[in-house]
């Protein structure tokens, strides 16, 4: 069933009180097809968790939840097991599912907010681990030739919170269901990135299992940042910047302790957040919106924001750090509705 003029705040974490023209869910790609043909052409977005998302106006077009479940083994061996799971059904639900069975290779992804479906288009990855590194394939449905279609790791050209979806494929594909690829046994253990191994030690883990990973990762988290149920937000918003060896080096010799990542072509990434804070936003409040006092690289509404005062909060917080700092930022959320 279409509903008209639907109110979506309860379908977005950061709780912005915007309305769609029309609303409808599907838990199938039959259910998907149907409600596509029935469109005209009007704008469409495919509404996963609402994790991930700012709406700076009210949508006038039609606005389709992803609600396609369920969790199949597709084929193992001794040491790996793919398993296909619905676009709809809920990350981190999918992570703990995970590891009671001893699958590993996404236990560092614990707690991220959101929905499968929005894995691979954002490639999604904290502490060390990528979505990349445990993606098989997806089955996505495009919206035009209304065919199913496979994507292999290679051709969702994944780079750093990217993939083709967000790119070259924007708005044609609904993404249906994922493949990963994780292990059984002598599970591959991520725990150099960030605090996991003071983490870790705190809980008095010598010989950490991907369950106390996972633990360990939730606590992180969970003391760093606000929940949406709590507080409206959509975790990361700004991406963390990658930047060549020179704006480094020049960036070091004014702050020596600036915690950085070299990457494999020589390039370094360094915390955004970090950079938000050095330009004295961490814990600022303007209006109903405000950087959080924990994390400044979380975006928060503490009432009655609208999706337009975060988005120029955001960009405040864009410029100036460029003009502090000499880093350009880019945000993370995507935006719907304009600016």
């Amino acid at each position: 069933m279409v509903v008209s003029n639907f109110n979506l705040q309860a379908h977005n974490t950061f709780g912005i009180n915007a309305v769609a023209k029309q609303f409808s869910c599907f838990s199938s790609i039959d259910e998907l097809e149907n409600l596509i043909n029935q469109t005209n052409n009007s704008p469409l977005l495919i509404l996963g968790g609402g994790s991930n998302l700012l709406f700076t106006k009210n949508y006038e077009g039609l606005v389709l939840k992803n609600e396609i479940l369920g969790k199949t083994v597709i084929k193992e061996d001794e040491n790996h097991v793919w398993v296909q799971v619905g676009a709809g059904e809920n990350w981190h639900d999918f992570v703990i599912y995970c590891i009671k069975n001893n699958w590993g290779g996404i236990e560092n992804l614990s707690l991220i907010p959101g929905n499968v479906g929005a894995s691979p288009m954002q490639n999604i990855g904290a502490y060390g681990v990528e979505i990349k590194d445990v993606f098989e394939s997806l089955e996505a449905f495009h919206l035009t030739s209304k065919e199913v279609h496979t994507f292999n790791n290679k051709a969702c050209k994944f780079g750093y919170r990217e993939s083709v979806f967000k790119r070259d494929l924007k708005g044609q594909y609904v993404i249906c269901n994922v493949t990963y690829k994780l292990t059984k046994k002598d599970h591959k253990l991520s725990t150099s990135y960030g605090a996991i191994q003071e983490e870790l030690q705190k809980m008095g883990i010598q010989e950490p299992t991907i369950s106390a990973i996972s633990r360990a990762v939730i606590a992180i988290r969970s003391s760093k940042l606000p929940n949406p149920a709590e507080i409206g937000n959509a975790g990361s918003f700004f991406k963390n910047p990658v930047v060549s060896s020179d704006i480094f080096e020049n960036l070091q010799k004014e702050h020596p302790d600036i915690p950085h990542y070299k990457q494999a072509d020589g390039t370094v990434k360094i915390p955004a957040g970090w950079l938000i804070e050095q330009a004295g936003w961490k814990g600022k409040v303007i209006g109903n919106t405000g950087v959080h006092k924990k994390q400044a690289l979380v975006l928060v509404n503490y009432g009655n924001a609208t999706g337009k005062e975060i988005f120029d909060l955001s960009e405040t917080i864009l410029q100036d750090v460029f003009s502090k700092l000499g880093v350009a930022l880019e945000r993370e959320v995507n935006i719907v509705g304009g600016i």
